[in-house]
């Protein structure tokens, strides 16, 4: 089965784009954004391990054996449309680690955008978000940035679901380490975060910009980490609308609002 959803099909996509979820997500939590985004627009939207059957495994999953499979999966939609990806957080690793094993297969991105997450190689200390504490210890971290939806108190078995998924997400990206060996991407790219967000302040994102030699661009946004879900994702869809078009020039479209049906591609 296909790690990517697509939303819909539209006839000669002027942009084809590829959404990398945060740590705790799904590609379910980035339908919004889909239907904001120009309608002539392939979009993707990536599941990482362990959404499909809302189990997670006792072991945290392999995010280096992931990409392989995400970048696989985008080789079939190599046929000409401008590829462009985007990732928060998580997503922002994925997405960053899947430019490259795309180039590594000679597949060209026409555009990266990562969000709320710093640059391969930087820190940010944030101790209190650990997936070594316990689950108290860890809901009162997600609950500092936004990440923990209060409507799980209600539902035990939900939450303790969640917290261990989550728990694997954080695993994965503990254990990451980036190849500081291989040269710069090419692909311009843009860095995204929140005016407030703890875990990646604009000032720690600037490191971004060593990670190219194409174009670098960043973008601070209102809010903090997941200040880009606000009202549904209205101003960001326009905002990455806008920065993909300054790489990626396509002919204005309508953003409709109706109602899609949701397939795996």
């Amino acid at each position: 089965m296909s790690p990517f959803v697509r939303p819909r099909r539209p006839a000669g996509p002027a942009v084809r784009l590829a959404v990398f979820h945060h740590a705790g997500g799904s590609a379910a939590a980035y339908h919004p954004l889909g239907r904001k985004l120009p309608a002539d627009w392939d979009v993707l939207l990536a599941d990482l391990p362990e959404r499909a059957t809302g189990e997670a495994a006792p072991l945290p999953w392999d995010l280096p054996g992931a990409v392989k499979e995400l970048a696989e999966d985008l080789l079939p939609w190599a046929d000409g449309t401008p590829l462009a990806l985007f990732g928060h957080s998580l997503g922002a690793v994925a997405a960053f680690e899947t430019a490259h094993a795309l180039r590594e297969r000679g597949v060209p991105v026409a555009w990266l955008g990562v969000s709320g997450r710093v640059a391969p190689g930087g820190r940010v200390p944030v101790p209190w978000l650990d997936p070594r504490g316990t689950d108290e210890e860890l809901s009162r971290a997600l609950a500092r940035v936004g990440g923990l939806p209060a409507r799980l108190d209600a539902y035990p078995a939900v939450r303790r679901r969640f917290l261990r998924l989550i728990r694997n997400d954080l695993w994965a990206l503990d254990g990451y380490r980036a190849d500081v060996s291989r040269r710069p991407l090419t692909t311009p790219l843009t860095a995204f975060g929140g005016a407030a967000d703890p875990l990646a302040p604009p000032a720690a994102l600037t490191a971004w910009a060593r990670q190219t030699t194409g174009r670098y661009g960043q973008r601070t946004l209102p809010g903090g980490h997941f200040g880009l879900f606000a009202d549904g994702f209205e101003e960001f869809a326009a905002v990455l609308a806008d920065e993909v078009r300054t790489h990626v020039p396509a002919p204005p479209s309508a953003v409709p609002e109706t109602a899609v049906t949701y397939e795996r591609a």
